[in-house]
C-alpha cells in the first residue's frame, strides 16, 4: 500500500508538472501575440479621423506633410502643428515607437552653439533610435532627424505624453518645402537660460544623438 501510495504520488506531481509547463508555454504565446499587436501601427479600421494613424496613438505624425498631432483616447487633442523633420540623408525614422525618456532641459550631447556651449532642445520627449525626439526648434528648418516643434507646442508635447506612450510616424521621411536647410538641429528658439539641471522625467543626459 505505501508503495502504491508514492507511485500514485510521482504520477500526479508529474502530471502537475506538464499542466504548468503548458500554461507557462501559452501564457508565453499569448504575451508575444500581444506584443506584437502592440507595436503593430496605424493603418486599420481605427485609424483616427484626419491623421494617419491608428487609435492606440498618443503622438501622430505625418512626414508627407510636415503635421503632428496629440491623441487622447482616440480622438485628437491637439493638432495638426506644423513640424519639420530630418532631411538631408539624416531623415526621420518611420515606425511604430515608445516614449522612453523626458528631459525638459535637454542638451545636445552632438550640436554647439557659437559660443562653444552645447545646443539647447527644450522640452526633449525621447522615442526613436540614436536620441530621435520632438523637442522646440524651428518648424522651418530640417532637423538632424527629431522633430521640431513650436515653443508652445513643444511644451504641450513635454506635457500630455508619458513614458511608455505609443508614438506613430507616418510618410517616406522626405521632409517638406519648408525644410530647406537640412542636417541644422540646433535652433535653440526659446533657449534662453537653459543652464539648470535635468528637469522632466529623465533624472540623466541619456540617449541623446543631439537630432
Amino acid at each position: 500500500m505505501s508503495r502504491h501510495f508514492k507511485v500514485t504520488n510521482r504520477r500526479v506531481a508529474f502530471l502537475s508538472a506538464a499542466v504548468l509547463g503548458m500554461s507557462c508555454l501559452a501564457g508565453a504565446a499569448f504575451a508575444g501575440t500581444a506584443f506584437a499587436e502592440d507595436g503593430d501601427g496605424g493603418g486599420g479600421p481605427d485609424t483616427v479621423a484626419d491623421t494617419p494613424c491608428s487609435a492606440s496613438a498618443r503622438s501622430c505624425v505625418d512626414l508627407d506633410d510636415q503635421k503632428a498631432w496629440l491623441i487622447q483616447g482616440g480622438k485628437v487633442v491637439r493638432g495638426p502643428v506644423a513640424i519639420a523633420s530630418g532631411g538631408g540623408g539624416q531623415e526621420t525614422p518611420e515606425g511604430t515607437f515608445r516614449v522612453y525618456l523626458k528631459d525638459k532641459d535637454h542638451k545636445s550631447n552632438e550640436f554647439m552653439m557659437p559660443n562653444g556651449q552645447p545646443a539647447p532642445m527644450p522640452d526633449s520627449v525621447f522615442w526613436g533610435p540614436g536620441g530621435i525626439a520632438f523637442h522646440s526648434g524651428d518648424p522651418n528648418k530640417a532637423s538632424a532627424g527629431c522633430v521640431h516643434l513650436s515653443p508652445a507646442d513643444a511644451a504641450a508635447w513635454f506635457a500630455s505624453l508619458q513614458m511608455g506612450d505609443e508614438v506613430q510616424v507616418h510618410g517616406n521621411g522626405t521632409p517638406g518645402d519648408n525644410n530647406n536647410t537640412p542636417g541644422d538641429d540646433n535652433s535653440g528658439d526659446n533657449g534662453g537660460d537653459n543652464s539648470g539641471d535635468n528637469g522632466g522625467d529623465s533624472g540623466d543626459n541619456g540617449g541623446d544623438s543631439g537630432n
